[in-house]
């Protein structure tokens, strides 16, 4: 609860919870909405009387559920503004029922379309004819199923998760993609020539192995001389990477947002490039070219663990194949080498 910057409406929303009464109004500048807010957090102030009088007892369609997830636990996780985006996408294309009215078959049938490309996200629908991946519609699950989880724990959730019996689509194993070199000047070369931002984000990306939108995100306050230091991770640990003078020379000398958003520029650049990915990657593939030629190029495996950022060596380790010794003890001891002796 508190005073945001409400982006959908352009205007400063204040809001609280009080006796399981939300109290919500918008106001055109945000000194507006913290007069008001600090008004209604007075239970005796007769503004606040008058508008919670007439207000149900607390909020529950699934998609102010998914408000309630968000500020009472969302708001202090990593990403969670991302997390809440894609749990009002799913309210809304579940067409936004009373929670209690919320059944697996509904779910099911939404993971369906989903998958097929009949329902698509808005901030995915200018990416062309891209499939959706089975990771994003088992994301779509895992993260619903986690926010009525966790507003049942906060006792707002009333009953059972309904979801708590579907599974998650199996997967299988997938080969790594990874960009090759010839590529990658292909890549470069568009990107040139589309901005210097989408430019300069892409050959961070492959210099670092950073994930898109650590480096997207990048502030000026997170560069130092030669090296690049990155906050609000995944893992929840910063961690820091050197770079090459070179690099370092590019990056604009300012503070606050280095760059602008060129998601969608990207996806052009590769079109531009003749590129083309499996079905349900984009921006990562940045980050397994980095990891692949890292240790194609005899890079050590914990020490690309650490420059990832992964918290289990065992993400890390999906890359260990690329290595130029690895398991080369095979050709030594497989039995054909004794026939030869």
């Amino acid at each position: 609860m508190g005073v945001r910057k409400d982006n959908s409406r352009g205007k400063w929303i204040a809001e609280a919870y009080q006796d399981g009464k939300r109290v919500r109004r918008w106001f055109a500048t945000k000194g507006e909405a913290n007069r008001f807010f600090n008004a209604i957090k007075q239970q005796n102030n007769p503004i606040f009387q008058a508008i919670t009088s007439s207000l149900p007892e607390a909020p529950k369609r699934l998609s102010e559920m998914a408000d309630l997830w968000y500020d009472l636990h969302g708001v202090s996780l990593v990403g969670g503004e991302a997390t809440l985006t894609r749990l009002k996408n799913i309210s809304h294309f579940l067409g936004d029922p009373y929670y209690p009215d919320l059944a697996v078959g509904m779910f099911a049938e939404f993971r369906k379309k989903r998958l097929s490309g009949e329902i698509r996200f808005p901030h995915s629908a200018n990416l062309g004819d891209r499939d959706l991946s089975i990771s994003s519609v088992n994301l779509d699950l895992s993260q619903f199923k986690a926010m009525i989880n966790e507003l049942i724990r906060l006792d707002i959730w009333k009953g059972d998760n309904p979801l708590k019996k579907l599974r998650p689509f199996k997967k299988k194993e997938g080969v790594i993609h990874f960009l090759q070199v010839d590529e990658i000047k292909r890549l470069i070369c568009a990107c040139d020539s589309i901005s210097s931002d989408l430019s300069l984000i892409v050959k961070l990306c492959l210099a670092t192995g950073a994930r898109w939108s650590e480096i997207q995100q990048l502030k000026g306050s997170q560069v130092i001389e030669y090296k690049l230091t990155f906050t609000k991770t995944k893992s929840g640990k910063n961690r820091s990477v050197p770079i090459s003078p070179e690099l370092y020379k590019l990056i604009p000398k300012k503070q606050g947002r280095l760059f602008s958003d060129c998601y969608r520029k990207f996806n052009t650049a590769l079109k531009k490039a003749n590129i083309t990915l499996p079905n349900g990657q984009l921006t990562h593939v940045l980050r397994h070219s980095f990891a692949s030629h890292f240790m194609m190029n005899g890079g050590n495996i914990l020490v690309l663990k650490e420059i990832l950022g992964h918290s289990d060596i065992k993400m890390t380790m999906r890359y260990a194949h690329f290595s130029p010794s690895y398991l080369e003890t095979a050709v030594e001891l497989n039995p054909l080498k004794n026939l030869q002796n």
